[in-house]
């Protein structure tokens, strides 16, 4: 949310530093992210004088230059050179004096300085409008009337407003009673109330209720009455639709709202005032001079102040005439009822709708106006009508005309107040601070609390009506807190501290695990589980969200590849390419009727170089090879043995890879395919590793450690080169190394792939290793001799292998 500071001293008793006042909305938990300078003209004139040109003469060395003395106030003329073709003796105009900064309407700002200018000197710039952001003017140099005063600061001869200040607050999704420059007032007076004594109350603007005009009546009904409980309007006539007023252009450009026109600018201006959602309708465009607050059929078409047309749904809440939809209840103007140029009679609407219907509405269409934001949150009931009063008042102010009727007000049920009974006790034990019962009573009676009854140990209060998040102890105590100030609250001394409880083994096991991923280099990233539909075009289980929190967000994730791309595109957007990422999270499927299947999994990504190029090594890219290293490493510190892998096919470009144990799919690895990369918007390789994560911690509860002595005597290590086959893999010369079942052979595995023409058409040679260890002596020459016959004999009948000498 966005303030002008401006705009907030109007409701406050005294003036308060922005400074100041930012430590005091912080404070209050109405936490100040920024303070921007907002200037009606950019630098604010600053430094700009009203002059006189005494003499104005031609350059010596140019034909289109003029060299001219002018009278700023000071003790003597300055001496400037102008380009201006219209620049003569006699002449008021402005002034950037040396050491000037100039904020022209288009460009750079710039400094002024002391300069010679073919051969003449020049003290500073006589300017035109364009060039201090007066205008776009530049055919000349400005020329002011005869009156103006020499020596005046231009700010004050031309009234530029004071410099106002944009305040952006962290506006928590509960606080909709700070919602609004008159509802942060309330805040600010309430504090300066509790820590500077006296009563601090809000400086309300004056609404004027004068309903004596008649005539251009509109007539009102609600048939939705839990949908919108309450419904004000009123009518004015002979309006002039036109551009606003300086000031109230300047109070919305602060909060960066664009001005339309008068009575669109006043709707806006009351909405950040108040708080309190209106609008504005063309009363000749109502047709049968009547409204009707209603729900339609299911289907009903409605056209937008977009010119889009959208199907509505039976239970979006539309306001409607005799001829069909205005608009959205609370939500989105129509496009042929709306205020334009030719309008001169007005219906005003103010009205409180359900919070509920609005964010059900909103959200389906992807209409995330600033009415639908308020109305979302919640707001004050009793707003609805001091707000209407406001805009019409302004509306005769500003555009002129009258009020045409009496104002109707249909609230045939008024909402009950919220009641809550707190004591002192319970104050100080959830705050952890004394107050005494006066301060306590003061500080709720100054945020519009009413005391109904009370006791020796505590109070009954009713609720305000513009704070409807509070509604038990717990959050009165709050807002004693937050008056107080959250930094106010004292410290003991003595620090009490539980002992955490053991980690449940699940949350033990990925805690090992992601200890594990960061020590190799992998950053852990955390991302929604929601998704978009559109990743996935042909899947049919998809778990779709009843009530997305958006179009963009509306099924649980399938997969957690697509999770991770989207961090991968938005930090390659942003030149970072070398990333190594993992997520623990949950995938979600639909298993058959009334039945959703929730799975927890372990993504991981690598993508650009995984080792930076150093002066005495290359880049290293990240590949398949590297993230099946990763794998096994993570297999072998969770201690899971007895897997089977499945090598991808021949010329697979996805190099998909699958891990299994027991028959189950423990991992699979994969490069992305370049379709996927495509519809992520990646444009380089990245390796994605899906881990079911139910099956891998079964996996690591199964195995069982052993413990073995360190060998006392030596291993012994060999070598041998056969020739294969090329359909030969090394898979399967590893099941037949394997079933052999070797007591003394303790590892073995592949360290050279050689192909030549020398081996033969269609041959190839494994270099392979052996290592050979007993626990209880040490092996023989012979005995070593024996196995190795064992494994040659094994490669040359079951491979048809030949041993390279």
């Amino acid at each position: 949310m966005t303030i002008s500071y401006q705009w907030l001293m109007d409701y406050l008793p005294e003036a308060i530093p922005v400074n100041e006042l930012s430590q005091i909305l912080t404070s209050i938990g109405l936490e100040v992210e920024a303070i921007e300078r907002s200037e009606a003209v950019r630098g604010g004139l600053a430094g700009l004088l009203i002059g006189e040109v005494l003499t104005c003469g031609k350059h010596p060395n140019a034909d289109k230059l003029s060299v001219t003395t002018v009278n700023v106030g000071g003790e003597t003329p300055l001496k400037i050179v102008c380009g201006a073709p219209n620049v003569a003796a006699g002449q008021k105009i402005v002034v950037a004096t040396v050491g000037t900064t100039v904020h022209p309407t288009n460009g750079e700002s710039f400094l002024i300085k002391k300069a010679k200018i073919r051969g003449e000197e020049s003290e500073g710039m006589i300017c035109a409008e364009d060039e201090i952001g007066l205008g776009e003017s530049h055919a000349g140099i400005m020329i002011l009337p005869a009156d103006a005063i020499v020596g005046t600061l231009a700010k004050d001869y031309f009234n530029i407003p004071e410099t106002d200040f944009t305040i952006h607050i962290g506006l928590t999704p509960n606080r909709s009673d700070a919602n609004s420059h008159i509802g942060v007032a309330r805040d600010v007076c309430a504090y300066l109330t509790h820590h500077k004594g006296g009563k601090h109350e809000v400086v309300m603007p004056a609404i004027s209720n004068d309903t004596t005009a008649k005539g251009n009546l509109i007539n009102v009904s609600v048939e939705a009455q839990a949908a919108c409980p309450r419904f004000t309007g009123v009518s004015l006539k002979n309006v002039k639709v036109g551009e606003s007023p300086e000031w109230l252009k300047l109070r919305l450009t602060a909060i960066g709202v664009r001005s339309i026109n008068n009575i669109v600018d006043i709707t806006n201006f009351v909405l950040h005032e108040y708080g309190q959602p209106l609008h504005a309708y063309d009363a000749d465009k109502i047709a049968g001079s009547q409204i009707i607050v209603k729900f339609l059929a299911d289907g009903t078409p409605f056209t937008g102040l977009d010119d889009k047309e959208r199907k509505m749904r039976a239970t979006d809440l539309m306001i409607c005439d005799t001829n069909g939809p205005l608009g959205i209840g609370g939500v989105f103007g129509g496009a042929y009822s709306g205020i334009s140029d030719a309008t001169t009679n007005v219906f005003l609407e103010s009205a409180y709708f359900d919070s509920r219907h609005i964010r059900i509405t909103s959200t389906h269409f992807g209409l995330r106006t600033d009415a639908a934001t308020h109305f979302e949150k919640g707001v004050d009931i009793n707003n609805v009508l001091p707000a209407l009063l406001r805009a019409a008042a302004m509306i005769v102010d500003i555009a002129g005309g009258a009020i045409a009727r009496e104002v109707t007000d249909l609230y045939p049920t008024a909402l009950q107040p919220v009641e809550v009974t707190i004591t002192y006790s319970y104050i100080h034990k959830l705050s952890g601070k004394e107050y005494t019962p006066a301060a306590i009573k003061e500080t709720l009676t100054a945020l519009g609390f009413v005391i109904i009854a009370e006791a020796a140990d505590g109070l009954t209060l009713q609720v305000p009506s513009n704070k409807p998040d509070v509604s038990q102890p717990a959050d009165i105590v709050e807002e004693i807190l937050r008056i107080d100030g959250l930094d106010n609250v004292q410290l003991t001394g003595r620090l009490n501290i539980a002992l955490t409880k053991a980690l449940p083994g699940d949350r033990q096991q990925k805690e090992r695990m992601a200890e594990l991923l960061c020590g190799m280099g992998v950053q852990e990233i955390v991302t929604n589980s929601i998704v978009n539909s559109k990743y996935y075009p042909n899947q049919e289980n998809l778990v779709r969200m009843i009530n997305s929190l958006s179009a963009e967000l509306d099924v649980m994730r399938p997969s957690m590849l697509e999770s991770g791309l989207e961090v991968i595109e938005y930090n390659c957007n942003r030149k970072s390419q070398d990333l190594s990422l993992f997520e623990f999270g949950n995938v979600y499927h639909h298993g058959g009727e009334a039945k959703y299947i929730q799975e927890q999994r372990l993504g991981i990504w690598i993508t650009g170089n995984v080792k930076s190029a150093q002066w005495n090594q290359k880049a290293q890219k990240a590949d398949a090879y590297y993230m099946k290293g990763m794998i096994g490493n993570m297999l072998a510190y969770s201690g899971i043995t007895n897997t089977t892998l499945s090598y991808p096919a021949e010329n697979s470009d996805t190099l998909e890879t699958t891990w299994k144990w027991k028959n189950n799919i423990l991992c699979t690895m994969t490069r992305v395919s370049a379709a996927k990369l495509k519809q992520m918007d990646v444009k380089q390789d990245v390796f994605f590793a899906d881990i079911h994560w139910d099956t891998w911690t079964k996996a690591m509860a199964a195995h069982k450690i052993k413990y073995a002595e360190v060998p006392k005597f030596p291993a012994v290590a060999r070598d041998l080169a056969i020739v294969l086959d090329k359909e030969i893999t090394y898979k399967q010369v590893q099941d037949e190394t394997e079933k052999l079942k070797i007591d003394s052979l303790q590892s073995f595995g592949l360290f050279d792939v050689f192909e030549n023409e020398k081996l033969g058409a269609g041959k190839k040679s494994y270099a392979l290793s052996y290592t050979f260890q007993l626990q209880d002596r040490t092996l023989t020459d012979a005995e070593i001799e024996q196995v190795m016959k064992q494994l040659i004999d094994v490669y040359t009948n079951k491979l048809n292998a030949q041993i390279r000498s």
